[in-house]
């Protein structure tokens, strides 16, 4: 792959400064970024800084973005709202994702096509697109280069960075260029955490092989796609890194403002916990949708004490289990008070998201008769192999199960380390 010069604004370095790239895959060269204590508003996402040039980098282009109620400035107003009347960028167009550009829309769905009321812009649907599908959306929407601007939350089920996938896939099917704006991964950037998934497993909840808590931020992942798995077909990429954040920073220390990047998202801390209580979606249990707590309250009919107690004894690390009742406003056990646990995570630093649910699960299934698998195995979904389910219905315990994916987890910490442009 032959080399060239792109516009990247790299972590830590001036405003505007190019580094040299892998053409089509946008890797950059420059130093990490370092902090300067938590909590003191430290960080800039890439549209702070991407607008802070002047947006020289999208000079004489029209221009689309694929964005949510998430992209925002500090001040939070919207992206779109800011750009819109700048002269300096011509946006053209918004293209929403899974819940919609403005976020009206519950889960597993959108907003449709619609020209947005504040701005006039039209927005194009692009949930569940893909491909040429995809490819024909931007084509049609007249746009030089796509924007991609959402606040992620750490975890290979949450869609939006399939939709960034599906978005480079695209772009390239359509000969459009991508720029990447990036946000903070809200629960660090540490660890790769959990399963690999296999391929075979592919969806929208994970289409490629990455572990279940991928520990990269959008532009990180950016880069790993189009290289990775866009390698004979790459989009023409770059991406607008942050300064300020290190890895170790979960989104309290970044001092940005959190806006839910869907309904049942509510605040950073929920990120903390969806990584493993995702997981209950594969179940016949609550995994509190419906609740002002979801993924931290966990339940069924018929589920009593005995679920917390079991959960304790395993004395995982940085968590505790709280017997608990409930009843869902909305989705399984709906108007229904039933019985489970709610998670408390005391001591973040070492709490383990990834191994936490699978405990709980397998507690679950030793303390509540009823326990059952979603009818479709969602759940081989949503950890990416068979293996999970398989292993707890022949009685594995937390530690066989965990084990069992980590050959494969260290081959994709591996592989991953390339494409980490922050320090920290």
């Amino acid at each position: 792959m032959s080399l060239s010069r792109r516009g990247v604004l790299a972590a830590g370095g001036a405003v505007g400064a190019l580094a040299a790239t892998a053409a089509g895959t946008g890797s950059a060269t420059a130093s990490p970024a370092h902090g300067h204590g938590p909590g003191r508003g430290r960080v800039r996402t890439g549209f702070d800084r991407l607008a802070a040039d002047g947006y020289r980098m999208l000079r004489g282009q029209k221009v689309g973005i694929v964005t949510n109620p998430t992209g925002i400035t500090a001040d939070v107003r919207h992206i779109v709202d800011v750009m819109h009347p700048d002269p300096r960028v011509e946006l053209t167009a918004v293209f929403g994702p899974e819940h919609g550009f403005r976020g009206t829309a519950q889960a597993g769905g959108s907003e449709g096509r619609y020209d947005d009321p504040a701005t006039g812009l039209p927005v194009y649907d692009t949930y569940l697109k893909n491909g040429r599908d995809l490819a024909d959306v931007f084509t049609a929407s007249g746009v030089d280069t796509v924007l991609f601007d959402i606040q992620d939350a750490g975890a290979r089920f949450y869609t939006y960075i399939w939709t960034l996938y599906d978005c480079l896939e695209a772009a390239a099917l359509a000969g459009k260029r991508v720029v990447v704006l990036d946000r903070p991964n809200p629960v660090t950037g540490r660890e790769a955490l959990g399963p690999v998934l296999d391929p075979a497993f592919g969806t929208f909840v994970g289409r490629r092989e990455i572990a279940q808590a991928h520990g990269m931020t959008v532009a990180e992942l950016a880069l790993f796609f189009n290289a990775e798995f866009f390698h004979e077909r790459p989009a023409r990429l770059d991406v607008v890194t942050m300064s300020g954040w290190r890895r170790s920073d979960f989104f309290d220390a970044t001092g940005l403002p959190w806006v839910p990047p869907s309904p049942n998202m509510p605040t950073p801390e929920t990120a903390v916990v969806y990584l493993g209580t995702c997981l209950f979606e594969g179940t016949n249990l609550s995994e509190g949708r419906g609740t002002t707590r979801p993924f931290e309250l966990l339940g069924a009919e018929g589920v009593d004490h005995r679920w917390a107690a079991a959960a304790n004894a395993l004395r995982l690390p940085g968590v505790a289990f709280r017997e608990a009742y409930f009843a869902p406003t909305f989705s399984k056990f709906a108007g229904k008070t039933v019985g489970g646990v709610q998670v408390h995570v005391h001591d973040r630093e070492v709490f383990d998201p990834v191994r936490t649910g699978i405990a709980l699960l397998v507690t679950a299934k030793q303390t509540w008769s009823g326990f059952a698998w979603r009818p479709d195995n969602w759940i081989d979904k949503l950890t990416g192999n068979t293996r999970v389910r398989t292993m707890i219905d022949a009685g594995a315990d937390t530690d066989a199960v965990v084990r069992a994916w980590q050959r494969d987890l260290s081959a994709f910490r591996a592989k991953r380390r390339k494409y980490l442009r922050y320090g920290g």
